[in-house]
């Protein structure tokens, strides 16, 4: 059962949520998949979304690099969810830390904002996401959890009309959630901006 751990409430009205629990069981318009350049499904957060939805998400996938090519680092691709309860699934693809120092915070959040404006340009409402690149990529999930939020707020700043009214962050294990939580009190407790 998933479980709410933090919300906070923008003035935009927008709301951006942790939530501790398996994405794949998300009621959201779409959920955000962890994945590899060519769309294959097989382990982490990709495996048990492909093994929910169906073999129609591993088709649609397939399909798609056949028609585009590789889905570059930092940027997605989008799919049906076949029997997962959203609509959709994105699929972005974020580095692989290399040590930090080869633009992979940079490309983390590139694959957060693509996600956002893919979304938007749904018009989709609510949208899920996994610590990208945080699990077998090896990302550190501290500086994970700080671009990703960060990069949903300054989205919604920069994008004031997108479609987007939720974002959550849907964490598995209980390091990453706590890692999500500590970058959470810093970025949306602390006192807000006007118009943020």
């Amino acid at each position: 059962m998933n479980e709410i751990k933090a919300e906070r409430v923008l003035a935009s009205g927008r709301v951006i949520r942790l939530v501790h629990g398996d994405i794949t069981e998300e009621r959201v318009d779409a959920i955000v998949n962890a994945a590899n350049s060519q769309l294959q499904h097989g382990g982490g957060v990709a495996a048990a979304i492909a093994r929910k939805g169906g073999d129609v998400i591993r088709q649609e996938s397939e399909a798609w690099v056949r028609q585009h090519g590789p889905v570059p680092t930092g940027r997605a691709a989008i799919t049906s969810a076949g029997a997962l309860p959203c609509r959709a699934v994105i699929h972005a693809v974020g580095p692989i830390w290399r040590g930090g120092g080869e633009g992979e915070e940079e490309q983390l959040r590139s694959a957060a904002l693509s996600s956002f404006a893919l979304a938007t340009e749904r018009g989709f409402a609510s949208l899920a996401l996994p610590a990208i690149s945080a699990g077998i990529f090896g990302f550190p999930a501290d500086r994970c959890a700080e671009v990703l939020l960060t990069a949903a707020r300054d989205f919604w700043r920069e994008h004031p009309e997108s479609s987007l009214r939720e974002i959550r962050f849907v964490l598995f294990d209980v390091p990453t959630l706590e890692a999500f939580l500590g970058a959470f009190r810093r970025i949306f407790e602390s006192p807000e901006e006007p118009g943020q």
